[in-house]
């Protein structure tokens, strides 16, 4: 039985050559001190009329999670800018957070640009790079994460700081008593799904093996909006499988057409949706009827329960089990789950066109 492979520790450390499983384990222990490093955070600005974090990847993936968690927190509204230029209302009364882990991701150091010459409010998240020397000399408030990890990898690193600059500047409550119950809830997900917990006893090992040769279809809701993103990222970048996310109840008034005739196509295909004990009835009703409409077409159906009480414990310790289960199913397809080739390829070809060297010239003219 294949899934056997998933309970033979020296053949994941074999195929995990560095060891990213590491980060899933230690999960509660990276959060915890990211939010110890975020307690130093230091900014003065005043209240904004809005919010813009811009960032790429699993370096941005933080902002949708902010946005998610702050919808009914606060009322200053939160866009996630993934662009080289910020949206046209962006100005002087505009908190920008600029989340780059690298600190030389080409579209962030665009949009950190934009943000300058527009006199916007800034506070930057980097390891260092070209974002992180220029915030220095520009005296724009910043926070320096650990470097050395995969950007996937520093999620409690690019996300924790956000949540505690929020609150920082009054704009949320209550933070370090949800983080503090996502701590304990991110140790007993870690050892519940460690790689020495055996398939039979560990969901995510379970997980893995049941959307096996299939591409992943994550649906999501209200709070794991973001979170089901972050599902499919994981697919595509830990296991190297295609995989796509939508969103309840938009998904319905779409999606769920496309499975109508799928046919033979539907076998290619599993769907994961994320559910919640405090899901809202008309979101439940929702699920539940999709769930029908798909099963009559025969596609793998499979669900995933937040654990917690509050919405960041929620968040977190789904995201933890989607982790997992990305790289768990990277051991079932043989494949190392850190390596990025094809990212990699395109970054170094895109140096090629000029843009970053002339974003960071344009920076070194401002002062």
């Amino acid at each position: 039985m294949k899934s056997a492979i998933l309970d033979e520790i020296e053949k994941i450390k074999s195929l995990d050559k560095s060891n990213m499983i590491n980060f899933c384990v230690n999960s509660a222990k990276l959060y915890g001190e990211a939010s110890k490093l975020a307690a130093k955070i230091k900014v003065s600005y005043p209240k904004p009329d809005n919010i813009i974090v811009a960032g790429m990847g699993g370096s941005g993936i933080g902002g949708d999670l902010l946005k998610d968690w702050a919808r009914n927190k606060t009322n200053v509204p939160i866009e996630v800018n993934r662009e080289y230029n910020l949206p046209a209302y962006a100005g002087k009364k505009t908190l920008v957070l600029l989340t780059s882990y690298s600190g030389d991701t080409e579209e962030s150091l665009g949009a950190f640009l934009d943000a300058l010459k527009r006199k916007c409010m800034i506070f930057c998240v980097s390891s260092g790079g070209a974002l992180m020397e220029n915030a220095q000399r520009l005296n724009v408030p910043y926070v320096r994460v650990p470097g050395g990890m995969p950007p996937r990898a520093a999620l409690p690193y690019m996300f924790v700081p956000l949540l505690i600059c929020m609150e920082k500047m009054g704009l949320v409550s209550g933070t370090s008593e949800e983080l503090k119950e996502a701590l304990t809830l991110l140790e007993k997900i870690s050892k519940e799904n460690s790689p020495e917990e055996p398939v039979k006893d560990n969901f995510a090992k379970t997980l893995a093996f049941n959307i096996n040769q299939s591409a992943p279809v994550v649906y999501g809701f209200g709070p794991f909006r973001g979170v089901a993103e972050r599902f499919k990222q994981q697919f595509n970048e830990n296991s190297k499988v295609a995989a796509k996310w939508e969103v309840f109840s938009e998904l319905n008034h779409n999606e769920t057409v496309g499975w109508e005739k799928a046919g033979e196509l539907a076998k290619c295909f599993s769907a994961i949706l994320i559910r919640d004990k405090d899901e809202p009835v008309e979101i439940r009703s929702r699920i539940e009827i999709t769930k029908e409409l798909m099963n009559q077409e025969g596609l793998r159906l499979f669900e995933v329960h937040a654990q917690g009480k509050s919405p960041l414990a929620k968040m977190l310790s789904t995201i933890l089990i989607g982790d997992f289960t990305s790289i768990y199913l990277a051991v079932l397809r043989g494949v190392d789950p850190t390596p990025v080739k094809t990212i990699n390829y395109l970054k170094d070809t895109l140096k090629q066109n000029g843009v970053r060297e002339k974003i960071i010239s344009e920076l070194a003219k401002l002062s």
